[in-house]
C-alpha cells in the first residue's frame, strides 16, 4: 500500500498538468502499475491532488502528576543527582527505602508511577533543576596528568561503563569567589556504573595532599578501582 501511494504521489503531478490524451497515458501507467481499476486509479489521483485541512492533534494527556514530579526531584537530590540512565535503574529499589525512613512521602499510586519513568523522561522532567544547579569555573582543574606513574588511566581499550571500579574524580574549590591564595578543595570520586560517590577534603592542590586523598577515597569503596578518569592538574610542591 505505501508503494502504491508513492506512485500515485508521483504521477499526481503529470496527471494535473497533463492534456486529456495525456491523462489517458498517466491512467494507463498506473493502472499498469499498481493493478487498480481504471475508476479507482482516476479517484485516486484526484484524491492524491486535492488538499486536506490540517487537523490540529489533541496534547497528550501527562502522565505523571506534578507529585510525581516533586517526588522525583527529592529522590534524585538524595541521590546527589545522577543522571537518567543512573537513576532508573534504581528507581524500584530506592524509592520503597525512602518512603520507608521518611525522606519521601508520596502515595503508593504516585510511588507505583514513579518507578516506572524511564531515563529519558527523568532527564527531560529535571532538565530546570539540573539547570538551576550548574555552577561554572569552580572545579579549578584544567588538561594534565595526576601521578600518571601511580594511578591507572582511562583508555579507549581498558574502560568499561557497566562494570563497578572505574571511577571520574574531579576537584571543587572553595575559594568563596576569590580565588587568590590557597584555600580547600574537596575531591570528589564517582563510580560511573554504579553512581557511588565518595568525597574527601583537601587542604590545598598539592600532589602530596591530593593522591593521599585518592588513596583514601580508593580504600572505601565496596569494590577495587580498576580505573581513574581525571582531568585534575595539581601543583607540583608541597604544601607549606
Amino acid at each position: 500500500m505505501g508503494e502504491r501511494k508513492a506512485v500515485t504521489k508521483k504521477l499526481a503531478l503529470r496527471y494535473k498538468r497533463a492534456t486529456r490524451a495525456e491523462k489517458s497515458v498517466v491512467l494507463d501507467e498506473l493502472v499498469g502499475l499498481t493493478g487498480w481499476h481504471r475508476d479507482d486509479a482516476r479517484a485516486a489521483l484526484r484524491e492524491t491532488l486535492s488538499l486536506r485541512p490540517v487537523v490540529a492533534r489533541a496534547p497528550r494527556a501527562k502522565k505523571f502528576s506534578p507529585v510525581v514530579i516533586e517526588a522525583l526531584g527529592v529522590t534524585w537530590a538524595l541521590l546527589r543527582c545522577p543522571a537518567g540512565k543512573r537513576l532508573a535503574p534504581m528507581l524500584e529499589t530506592v524509592v520503597p527505602m525512602l518512603r520507608r525512613d521518611g525522606d519521601l512521602v508520596c502515595s503508593d499510586e504516585d510511588a507505583a508511577l514513579l518507578v516506572t519513568m524511564s531515563a529519558a523522561s527523568i532527564d527531560r522532567h529535571l532538565a530546570s533543576r539540573r539547570a538551576a544547579l550548574g555552577v561554572r569555573g569552580r572545579s579549578h582543574t584544567k588538561p594534565g596528568s595526576l601521578l600518571k606513574s601511580q594511578i591507572p588511566l582511562r583508555t579507549w581499550a581498558e574502560w568499561d561503563d557497566d562494570r563497578p571500579g572505574f571511577v571520574e574524580i574531579d576537584l571543587v574549590g572553595h575559594e568563596g569567589g576569590n580565588a587568590s591564595g590557597e584555600f580547600c578543595f574537596t575531591l570528589t570520586v564517582t563510580d560511573i556504573a554504579t553512581g557511588w560517590t565518595i568525597n574527601r577534603s583537601v587542604k590545598n592542590k598539592a600532589a602530596i595532599w591530593v593522591f593521599e586523598a585518592i588513596t583514601h577515597v580508593c580504600a572505601q569503596f565496596p569494590f577495587p578501582i580498576l580505573g581513574i578518569d581525571s582531568d585534575i592538574h595539581t601543583d607540583s610542591g608541597r604544601a607549606t
